[in-house]
């Protein structure tokens, strides 16, 4: 077994919660158990010598009041040297942590309904509900009581605190909107079959250097089935899923290996003691991979607005004006989303046109055309094992492109991440950058029209790289020739599709004769 298998042999994960106090008071962590920190949700930054802490928080059902996001606020400033982070996974981040802030940033949490137990670790991490649940018209059901029973039933239990390693959950209602489901261990999808509304269950989907998309397991689920199913499947994924290398270890490979029939069967026999009922599968996206951006109709007749980080950064001030934002002009609650942004909903239409100015003061504009589908991980600044910086290059990169491209009439979806484990999904998106290291050089590999949308793949991995300080013309030169050539509303995977994924190497691109458009 390798070393943090041992260790959790010989300390259940969930009982670091019990000696934080003592590490908080003697200002320094036991070496052999910072591991287990990671089910706390805190993990060393680089450099680790000097100490520092990074720290993420969940966001149950992705629903959050104001006076939290001011409490959230408040850390990021009193901690965290100001900075705060909304993640891919719908939770904050806070950097520049001390072992000693961590008993009172808990209790600050606490008291507004969030926490950070299994935020991290080989544990039921988030669990992702549908940013636009009870809310568009087009969804099947509310799922937010849903994802409530699974975060409760599974995230934080002690039956799942030591599993092979990380498992991650979806739920939506709006499938032809998102398609996130497709690199999750469990996505439960839900659609109507002849008028009973249920749930396509996928498992297996996972990205980092290997990618495996999931696969449908075949049936169909009533949402009262949704929690004892997740639990069946969860549950065989600690039993029979892979320990001895970490690198194995994810379900994706137990379902390649097993075959989803077969993991079916054990789960049906094993766990669950009764077969599920056959089905079709649900709808997919036609785009995926991004958020509705922009004001977007309720369907009680109010109004939910998306609005744009950049990158998911945004600092305590901005923070404290969105919760303002969200008590003046909706109901006080705010949502995150999947993609780094945030959302305020109930908004009364006859207040829209004002919120949205007042967004745009704060450079968090509700509708934008590459800021908004621009995702990009922490990078050189924090991560210990990333490659190349990411957070600062591509807003550098998006404050240029970003106005010269406002014209796009389709979604354009950019995924950035510093190492090969994908945090942020560059096999995913229409280009997904991957960093690396060219002798000391800082490169990025080119993933090319991946979808999680209608095509429902990884992209293609280019030939050559793309030198740092080229990216932002690489991918304006990208942009450009694609507005240039494409059909009206034809997708960035149609379009590459159609004319050759080699039209887009890294050397064709950047050999071209045409000049940076900002240039």
């Amino acid at each position: 077994m390798s070393d943090i298998e041992t260790l959790k042999k010989e300390l259940p994960p969930f009982e670091i919660f019990d000696l934080i106090p003592q590490y908080a008071a003697a200002g320094q962590i036991d070496p052999e158990k910072i591991d287990l920190l990671k089910w706390a949700g805190v993990y060393p930054q680089r450099p680790q010598e000097d100490g520092f802490l990074m720290m993420r928080v969940k966001v149950p059902t992705a629903e959050l009041h104001a006076d939290a996001l001011r409490v959230v606020a408040g850390i990021a400033e009193d901690f965290g040297r100001g900075l705060l982070d909304v993640t891919d996974r719908q939770a904050f981040q806070f950097h520049w942590l001390r072992i000693g802030d961590i008993p009172e940033i808990l209790e600050r949490l606490e008291k507004v309904g969030l926490h950070t137990k299994g935020a991290c670790g080989d544990t039921v991490r988030a669990v992702i509900a549908s940013p636009l649940a009870g809310l568009d018209a087009r969804e099947k059901i509310d799922v937010r009581p849903i994802a409530r029973a699974m975060e409760g039933t599974l995230s934080g239990n002690k039956d799942f605190e030591d599993l092979p390693r990380k498992f991650k959950i979806s739920l939506t209602a709006t499938p032809e909107l998102e398609g996130i489901h497709l690199i999750n261990d469990i996505g439960f999808l839900a659609h109507e079959v002849d008028g009973e509304v249920g749930f396509d269950v996928w498992v297996g989907g996972g990205l980092g250097a290997v990618a495996h998309l999931a696969k449908r397991l075949g049936v169909f689920v009533a949402p009262d089935e949704v929690v004892e199913v997740g639990r069946a499947i969860a549950a065989a994924y600690r039993d029979h899923g892979y320990r001895q290398n970490r690198k194995k270890s994810r379900l994706k490979f137990l379902i390649k290996e097993l075959g989803v029939e077969k993991f079916r069967e054990i789960v049906e026999t094993e766990y669950l003691k009764r077969p599920l009922r056959d089905g079709p599968s649900a709808p997919v996206a036609r785009f995926g991979g991004s958020d509705v951006l922009g004001v977007n109709p309720q369907k009680d007749g109010l109004n939910y607005v998306v609005l744009t980080t950049t990158v998911g950064r945004i600092d305590p001030d901005k923070a404290r004006a969105l919760a303002d934002l969200a008590e003046r002009y909706g109901n006080g609650f705010l949502r995150t989303t999947a993609f780094q942004n945030m959302m305020i909903p109930h908004v009364p239409t006859e207040k829209v046109d004002a919120l949205v100015a007042e967004l745009q003061g704060l450079e968090l504009a509700p509708k934008a055309t590459l800021r908004g589908t621009t995702i990009a991980c922490t990078g050189t600044q924090f991560c210990r094992l990333a490659q190349t910086e990411t957070k600062a290059r591509v807003a550098g990169m998006i404050d240029v492109l970003e106005p010269l491209h406002s014209d796009l009439d389709v979604p354009f979806v950019i995924n950035l991440t510093g190492c090969s484990n994908a945090c942020t999904r560059y096999q995913v998106a229409d280009l997904g950058f991957m960093g690396a290291l060219r002798g000391e050089e800082e490169v990025y590999n080119v993933h090319l029209a991946g979808s999680i949308g209608q095509a429902q793949r990884t992209g293609t991995k280019l030939k050559g790289i793309v030198p740092a300080e080229r990216l932002t013309e690489y991918t304006d030169k990208v942009l450009a020739d694609f507005k240039a050539h494409k059909d009206a509303g034809e997708s960035f995977v149609e379009y590459a599709d159609r004319v050759g994924h080699d039209h887009f190497t890294p050397d064709t691109v950047l050999n071209t004769e045409r000049e940076l458009v900002g240039a």
